[in-house]
């Protein structure tokens, strides 16, 4: 909107050339969600403080460090989804069909964590895991339908490491997708449990896709990598700059000692957001590499769950997820965020090798 009306004036004054750049207007969306949760968020600490004075309510067989965090506001991922919003919108050139898929993505899982999170500051407890599970799996089918209808090419399964190979899969692809957006929702919700922990892992993937995003929408630099073009798929970069600006401008106030959670409102929504990206890119198995710490964390709660019952009553992990093992060991929060941060660090990294492996 914004960034296409400064492109119009090109004739004008030949700065205005600028605007023509995704490159440039991704660092434009990145500076203006940054600072719009820098200028907004302490105005909405400070209102929910006022309006849910209980604030987050803490589970009582966690781990006895996070008593001290009750009361803390944990609406933040509201914010966070309108400073991506926000900045996507403005940015984004020609209402790209794919920055509207991904902000719908954002308001329907948002709004399912949005129901959880005011449930649990108004009555201490959250929605039941099967109103949950139905309606992520109502989102889901909504976007399915949506991509669909957009034209988008739903029946093949491409394989990174291989050139133009890809497994036609028909309807089946909606199976896997459904696999995908609630996997990836539930996984990035699962590690959200200690300050900081989640956002910056979240920063590094959204870098990852944007890299994919911005290579995979240049048809030189797809045809020298030897990587499928997508028309338009450049656009994608601008909400993925938005959400790092956003979550960088997050983690200011969520940093240890955090003043504010961002709820299942933030984690569910960009869990979500990061699968159909990579559903978008027809890089799925980019996102199970890049979203390594996710899977490690999903996969511990899986271990936990499945060893207690068979063991009747043992327990694989001191606790589950794996951040709350380490916990109880005795590493202090900060050590277990901070080399979280290197693991999703070096998984992104494998990520981003795979454009170069064919």
């Amino acid at each position: 909107m914004l960034g296409d009306y400064l492109y119009s004036l090109r004739e004008i004054e030949f700065i205005f050339n600028l605007f023509g750049y995704i490159s440039f207007r991704a660092g434009l969306s990145l500076v203006s969600s940054f600072f719009l949760i820098i200028w907004l968020m302490p105005y909405w600490i400070k209102l929910q403080k006022n309006i849910f004075p209980s604030g987050q309510p803490i589970r009582k067989d966690g781990p006895q460090t996070h008593y001290s965090k009750k009361g803390t506001p944990t609406l933040g991922g509201l914010l966070i989804l309108f400073s991506i919003i926000f900045s996507s919108i403005i940015w984004t050139s020609d209402f790209s069909k794919f920055n509207y898929i991904l902000i719908l993505t954002l308001i329907l899982f948002g709004l399912i964590g949005f129901i959880d999170d005011y449930k649990k500051v108004k009555v201490g407890k959250g929605i039941s895991s099967k109103t949950k599970f139905i309606s992520q799996l109502l989102a889901t089918i909504i976007i399915y339908f949506t991509i669909r209808y957009n034209g988008f090419d739903l029946n093949k399964f491409s394989i990174p490491f291989l050139k133009d190979v890809s497994i036609e899969l028909g309807y089946m692809y909606f199976f896997l997708i459904l696999f995908i957006i609630i996997g990836s929702t539930n996984a990035t919700n699962l590690t959200d449990g200690l300050d900081g922990l989640v956002s910056m892992p979240l920063i590094f993937v959204f870098l990852t896709f944007a890299i994919f995003a911005y290579i995979l929408g240049n048809i030189n630099f797809s045809e020298y990598l030897l990587v499928n073009y997508i028309s338009g798929s450049g656009e994608i970069v601008i909400l993925c700059t938005s959400s790092i600006g956003a979550l960088l401008g997050f983690l200011w106030f969520n940093s240890s000692p955090a003043t504010i959670f961002m709820g299942d409102t933030g984690s569910q929504s960009l869990g979500a957001s990061l699968a159909v990206t990579s559903i978008l890119l027809k890089q799925e198995i980019v996102l199970a590499v890049a979203g390594g710490l996710f899977v490690i964390e999903t996969i511990s709660v899986m271990l936990q769950v499945a060893y207690f019952r068979f063991s009747k009553g043992k327990r694989l992990f001191l606790m589950a997820p794996l951040h709350h093992h380490y916990e109880k060991k005795g590493l202090s929060e900060q050590k277990i965020v901070i080399r979280f941060w290197i693991l999703s660090f070096l998984f992104c990294l494998l990520a981003l090798s795979l454009l170069k492996i064919r």
